[in-house]
């Protein structure tokens, strides 16, 4: 009897003959006429003995993208694209918009005196500032000025539109969730009317209601997203300093935190984990590895990531990406300051989330 594994391509469980699978074609034919399939053909590949990312590790160079991000406003504008972006494909989901399975990345641009228009969708967005001073981004009537580092939010079915004041071009990463909002079918999006928003609160009121430790009176979170929408890299470039000083770096991650919704104590966004790490200068971190797939953007400092058997060297504004359950280490040859975002919350809200320290 001829009998195939789990971890073959078309996915038969240990048990099935396959000598014995022409005889049951017939019945198999006439199951697919009333849309049926038999589980035992494809159960390997439905449920594996361990994560089977169809992503791959990517690194992307800042001088290498940013060229493409200059052509692109020579060749469309604004008001025709909406979104002038270029998209992050994993080498292992081409054509899909992904760079892992459950999220999208991006690098939108927008020049002096431009305006990207404001809409508002289902899916949860950040935006990491990679380039530029004096552009802004405008969420739900309140506007907040943005620069290199600054990790900002566009909660979602929120209003929100950006601009560009300066003198020169500014470059965020996008992140979203838009990939985990389509495979639950749950996607609206809508058009606002107009260029820009309304604006009815004064720039730094979230960060004046629940930004201190404090809240007013009668204060009613607006989502389960976090209300402060601007975490500022002086601050945070500041707390990692601080809490260098105060505790030894976990042996995989340096110095590591994670930006929490101040209300809640919670993530700062619902569905995407966001964090900031320092490396410090010789640091070479333990392997790690999680069933979160991971996109980092490098702020500071340079060094060296190895993702399974693939080698990066990262500098200041270059990004990759860690699939799932792929073992990677770092190697800081400077002080390295490194922003990531994963899907980890919802994994965790789910009871997923598995990861590994060490050579375990």
């Amino acid at each position: 009897m001829n009998m195939d594994v789990a971890t073959t391509d078309e996915g038969f469980v240990e048990t099935v003959d396959r000598e014995a699978e022409a005889a049951r074609s017939p019945f198999y034919g006439r199951a697919q006429a009333l849309n049926l399939a038999p589980l035992w053909r494809v159960l390997g590949g439905l449920v594996t003995e361990e994560p089977k990312s169809p992503a791959v590790p990517a690194h992307w160079a800042y001088a290498d993208v940013r060229p493409y991000l200059m052509e692109a406003c020579d060749i469309i504008s604004t008001e025709e694209a909406e979104r002038r972006v270029l998209v992050f494909e994993n080498p292992g989901l081409p054509g899909q918009s992904r760079i892992t399975p459950s999220l999208f990345a991006g690098y939108q641009i927008i020049l002096p005196g431009e305006v990207a228009p404001a809409h508002r969708h289902i899916a949860s967005a950040l935006r990491f500032i990679i380039e530029g001073k004096d552009a802004y981004t405008a969420v739900a009537g309140e506007k907040t000025m943005m620069e290199p580092g600054d990790f900002v939010i566009t909660p979602s079915w929120t209003w929100h539109d950006h601009g560009n004041e300066s003198d020169g071009p500014m470059v965020w990463l996008d992140g979203l969730d838009m990939h985990i909002v389509n495979l639950l079918s749950a996607s609206f999006r809508e058009g606002y009317g107009g260029k820009v928003q309304e604006l009815h609160r004064p720039e730094g009121a979230a960060l004046a209601e629940t930004g201190c430790n404090m809240l007013p009176e009668g204060y009613v979170p607006p989502s389960q997203s976090s209300p402060i929408f601007n975490y500022p890299y002086r601050r945070t470039r500041d707390a990692l300093d601080q809490v260098s000083r105060t505790r030894n770096p976990d042996p995989c991650h340096g110095h590591k935190m994670n930006y929490i919704n101040p209300v809640t104590g919670g993530p700062a966004m619902p569905t995407i984990t966001t964090a900031m790490q320092l490396l410090p200068k010789g640091f070479s971190s333990q392997p790690y590895r999680s069933t979160a797939g991971t996109i980092f953007s490098v702020v500071e400092g340079r060094g060296r990531v190895r993702i399974g058997d693939v080698k990066f060297d990262f500098a200041p504004q270059s990004l990759f990406v860690v699939p799932s359950w792929w073992p990677m280490t770092f190697e800081a040859a400077e002080d390295a300051i490194l922003f990531s975002y994963s899907d980890r919350v919802v994994q965790e809200k789910l009871d997923f989330f598995r990861e590994r320290r060490g050579n375990d």
